[in-house]
């Protein structure tokens, strides 16, 4: 009979291996050509397998095994006639049904997510495991995965589930969403994914094979805080994204960057490399942990092209779908501590760039403006660097331009320079 041989395909260039992450599937069930049947975590991104083929399905990997690009990960005897029962995709048929066939011992409001009569096996390699929709909406929602108990195919999760347990009172704020305290004495061990492995070795050798310093400014916030209550409605309007402080700090980077272009260098072996382009890293808070995709040619775009491209890339990560290729290169990063409640760090260099900058939150703090004591937004700024390309000077200069125009708005308007200078032609 015609067994098909699925092999591991290349996520992308220089990745050698994966990790087999999550099946979706059991051993033995009956998949559909393109049907996601695992997740595979490789170094830098985690990625859906797809079926190559309808058939029923013989795993050859266990999750957390580690398999090299092109080994086998599964056979599909695509011979095999789909079960008489089944019509159209699993998922779809389960998320299709009437509510009246989902048990009713979601309804209660004292225990909305505790199911205990669900069909599900406990035993299932899927229990629990949320759909992509339902993925989305647990995120969207701030529920941990497992607090709710899936009616779904091998005990998954579903879309459905997660509308019925909210509209029977449950709680997202509640520690049993949350995954809080509960008392007991017990504990647990996860084995660390790929990713987080790679980001724990590439963070270690920074700090052993770098010169890393790092220092620090403070940012007069009033002048863009004012600038965005004035224009946000209609930039909202004409350009179809908000108006938000990553906008005016990555232009600000990209200006302060062609001043200084050893910022945006770095070392390969004995010669430093420079950029004649701004390829700006991001840092964004994922379900998968933090990811850095990439604003390519930054230092082209307008404020609110950069916008776009952040929430763009900002959506695809929280949804996992975010490609090696969007997160691969880049010469300078930005991370956004603030939007946690971060008042003041030390970023760490990402690898093989030169200089991080990290942004905290907003504090109404008391500062002197012309002789005389305000209470104004300020922001403290940290900029990392690597003190082998980059010089004190540099580094110290980098940082205060960024200060100058970010407080002058308008000087990014004019490359850098005040609109009396650009008229003069100074």
């Amino acid at each position: 009979m015609p067994i098909l041989e699925m092999k591991v395909p290349s996520p992308g260039e220089s990745i050698s291996e994966v990790e087999i992450a999550t099946w979706l599937v059991s051993d033995g069930d009956y998949v559909e050509k393109d049907q996601a049947i695992a997740e595979v975590d490789s170094d830098k991104a985690t990625l859906e397998l797809p079926a190559e083929a309808d058939g029923v399905i013989t795993l050859k990997a266990e999750e957390g095994d580690l398999i090299a690009v092109g080994d086998l990960c599964c056979l599909i005897d695509t011979d095999a006639k789909p079960p008489k029962a089944t019509k159209k995709p699993a998922l779809s048929k389960v998320e299709e049904e009437p509510q009246e066939t989902k048990p009713s011992t979601a309804k209660p409001l004292e225990t909305p997510s505790i199911n205990i009569a669900s069909p599900a096996p406990t035993n299932s390699i899927v229990s629990g495991h949320p759909s992509p929709a339902a993925k989305k909406m647990l995120a969207d929602k701030g529920i941990s995965q497992g607090s709710i108990v899936g009616t779904g195919r091998g005990g998954r999760v579903l879309k459905q589930d997660v509308l019925e347990a909210l509209a029977a009172g449950f709680d997202p704020s509640s520690a049993m969403a949350q995954g809080g305290w509960t008392g007991s004495r017990e504990t647990r061990r996860e084995k660390m994914s790929m990713l987080r492995r790679k980001v724990a070795d590439r963070l270690v050798g920074v700090k052993n094979d770098t010169a890393m310093l790092t220092t620090f400014n403070e940012i007069d916030m009033k002048p863009i805080m004012d600038l965005r209550a004035k224009y946000k409605n209609k930039f909202k309007e004409e350009k179809g994204v908000g108006l938000g402080f990553m906008g005016f700090f990555t232009k600000a980077v990209t200006t302060a960057l062609a001043e200084f272009p050893g910022v945006n260098a770095m070392i390969d072996g004995k010669e430093i490399i420079y950029h004649d382009y701004a390829d700006i890293c991001i840092a964004v808070s994922s379900p998968k942990g933090l990811m850095v995709p990439v604003i390519r040619n930054a230092e082209t775009m307008s404020i609110a092209e950069i916008e776009g491209e952040i929430k763009r890339l900002a959506i695809r990560a929280r949804d996992g779908q975010l490609t090696v290729d969007e997160m691969q290169g880049g010469t300078f990063t930005i991370t956004n501590g603030g939007v946690f409640g971060s008042m003041l760090s030390t970023p760490i260099i990402n690898p093989p760039q030169s200089a991080i900058l990290g942004m905290h939150n907003i504090v109404e703090r008391p500062i002197a403006i012309d002789g005389k004591v305000e209470v104004r937004p300020v922001m403290y700024v940290a900029l990392s660097y690597d003190h082998r390309i980059i010089d004190g000077k540099d580094s110290v200069g980098f940082l205060f331009l960024l200060k100058q125009l970010l407080e002058n708005p308008e000087r990014m308007i004019f490359g850098g320079k005040q609109p009396t200078e650009v008229l003069l032609g100074l």
